[in-house]
């Protein structure tokens, strides 16, 4: 069963998400998934997840993030500090739907936000990041000359994005500089499954190994081999949330077992 839901980040804007329930009782257990830069809780990768959990025996909420699909918010204030934020946020809404055990997962920035969030917040179980740059945060390097120069003199920097003309500040950028993620997947002390397709045209598969090897005892591997990094491929799509549900479910067993 879905459900809209509306609930509000540490600034009082209202962040507008997707519960799914599954249909044979009450879970014990959820994931919260977060979305890719620009995008919303709408693209396949989450609604397939979504689905996958549910049938998994998992509640799953996928959310837009602030200034993002049907949430509030200016995307221009978007930083990685709000975003985890609203991410722990998401975690305390599901833990009050009945969730004793939650795990994170995300897409392309929301991968980076879900590993941020997890290494600090004591509910978090295991978490899984898709087609992620968790291997380090460069943001810079996607601007151009000029629009680093208009960031200089301005403080902010335009740039078009899946038909929305968006403004990004100085504060993303030196929000971003704050986090070592190599330090940070080092000492996680969770499992990570990172999933990755070879054939990523926005972030190489290279960044996918890098974060293993920065942690091996910690990170689970998954190579999809013809990927693009939308998961465009239906077929593709299916596989994958079937086999990110089932990993999520080993982890909550293996935390009961040892209880």
């Amino acid at each position: 069963m879905d459900e809209q839901i509306r609930f509000e980040n540490h600034l009082g804007e209202k962040l507008t998400g997707t519960l799914h329930r599954p249909d044979a009782g009450e879970a014990e257990q959820g994931v919260v998934l977060g979305h890719c830069f620009t995008c919303s809780r709408h693209t396949g990768i989450l609604r397939e997840l979504a689905g996958a959990l549910n049938r998994a025996g998992f509640l799953a909420l996928r959310f837009d993030f602030s200034g993002n699909g049907q949430s509030q918010g200016a995307f221009v204030e978007s930083t990685y500090s709000k975003q985890i934020a609203e991410m722990g946020i998401a975690v305390e809404r599901l833990r009050s739907e009945g969730g004793n055990w939650i795990g994170l997962a995300g897409h392309s920035l929301g991968a980076v936000v879900s590993v941020l969030t997890a290494a600090d917040h004591p509910a978090v179980g295991a978490v899984c990041a898709l087609a992620g740059r968790i291997s380090g945060l460069t943001p810079m390097h996607f601007l151009s000359t000029r629009q680093k120069a208009e960031l200089e003199k301005t403080g902010k920097v335009r740039f078009e994005s899946r038909g929305r003309s968006l403004k990004l500040s100085k504060e993303f950028f030196s929000d971003a500089g704050r986090f070592e993620l190599p330090r940070i997947i080092g000492g996680l002390k969770i499992p990570l499954l990172v999933v990755h397709g070879d054939a990523d045209e926005i972030i190489p598969v290279k960044e996918a190994y890098k974060a293993r090897d920065a942690n091996p005892d910690a990170v689970t591997l998954e190579i999809v081999q013809g990927a693009d990094h939308m998961f465009s491929d239906r077929s593709q799509r299916e596989q994958i949330a079937q086999q990110v549900a089932q990993w999520f479910r080993r982890q909550r067993k293996q935390d009961s077992d040892r209880r």
